[in-house]
């Protein structure tokens, strides 16, 4: 009522002063406030300073933590005046050794004839042992044996394949013109052309056998002479065989020939690459040749790495007795 009413705000204020003294009519006693300054606390005086025992435990903790660090600094230094010292030995011992050796050659030099001619210096005419000689021989032959008999064994198991692969074509072939021999009528109709009706790229084929019996046999029987003969009219459905008769007859014929060549070439490889004729055969003979040769070799390296090994081992015996 009196932040809302501005204009009688004086005597809102006067009413309040009338309002609160009717409510208290009781007398106030006033508190002195008692306060101590610090010049009067004789806390700095020398006795009071000196007893009292929180500045005792002070400084007591003081003097403790203090004494601590003194003593792991000190540790510290005894770590690494170590080091130093052990660093530093290490090389004065290679500076009295250097000097040692220096000190050596220089009396050697001395009683040595220092006046030497060129004419005088005998010359040294290298000459290859009769290792290194043995080594280059071997790694010739190796290089010339071990690329040369790989290819021709490469060479022979390609021949050998193609021999097979051939044979089982012709027996396929064979097999593929009997079947069509079977075929109603066929044998009639062409007698010995039926023979060129199969060939290399259509006696496994259904088909292209099939194909080609149609190109050959369709334009003979329309013509009026051998219209009527039995594979014609079976074809026109004029017989009461089924047409498809003979589309299944020509189908088996090449799986007849597909058969018979898998089976020859089975055979054939089989044959090749027995035991009893594998090493008498080109690829039998360069695997052979090839294992020896890596067994020489091997054999050869490990000879030789043996006398290197002996080799080394005494010049660095020449080498430490020159050292001492």
């Amino acid at each position: 009522m009196k932040v809302h009413y501005i204009n009688i705000l004086l005597f809102a204020h006067a009413l309040n002063i009338l309002v609160i003294t009717h409510k208290k009519n009781t007398s106030i006693t006033h508190h002195k406030s008692t306060t101590r300054l610090l010049c009067e606390c004789e806390l700095y005086a020398p006795v009071n300073y000196d007893n009292d025992p929180q500045m005792k435990k002070v400084m007591q903790q003081f003097e403790d933590r203090t004494t601590q660090r003194f003593h792991e600094y000190d540790e510290r230094m005894k770590t690494t005046r170590q080091k130093y010292k052990e660093q530093c030995d290490k090389e004065i011992h290679k500076i009295i050794l250097k000097d040692k050796l220096e000190k050596q050659m220089a009396e050697q030099f001395v009683t040595l004839d220092t006046d030497i001619q060129s004419d005088t210096i005998p010359t040294c005419i290298c000459e290859k042992s009769m290792a290194d000689k043995v080594e280059k021989g071997c790694l010739k032959c190796g290089s010339i044996l071990g690329t040369a008999m790989p290819e021709f064994g490469l060479i022979g198991g390609n021949f050998v394949y193609a021999a097979a692969v051939n044979a089982a074509t012709k027996v396929g072939i064979a097999k593929a013109i009997e079947g069509l021999r079977d075929v109603r009528g066929l044998q009639m109709l062409l007698g010995e052309k039926i023979k060129d009706l199969v060939n290399v790229t259509n006696y496994y084929c259904k088909d292209a056998l099939l194909k080609t019996v149609d190109n050959i046999a369709n334009p003979i029987c329309k013509s009026d002479e051998v219209g009527k003969k039995l594979y014609c009219t079976i074809k026109l459905g004029k017989q009461h065989i089924p047409p498809s008769t003979i589309e299944n007859g020509i189908f088996e014929a090449a799986d007849m020939g597909a058969a018979a060549a898998d089976e020859a070439k089975a055979e054939a490889l089989k044959a090749t690459f027995t035991g009893d004729t594998f090493f008498s055969s080109p690829l039998g003979i360069s695997l052979l040749v090839t294992v020896c040769i890596i067994i020489i070799l091997s054999i050869i390296y490990l000879i030789l790495r043996r006398r290197r090994k002996k080799k080394m081992k005494k010049k660095l015996q020449y080498i430490k007795l020159l050292e001492e």
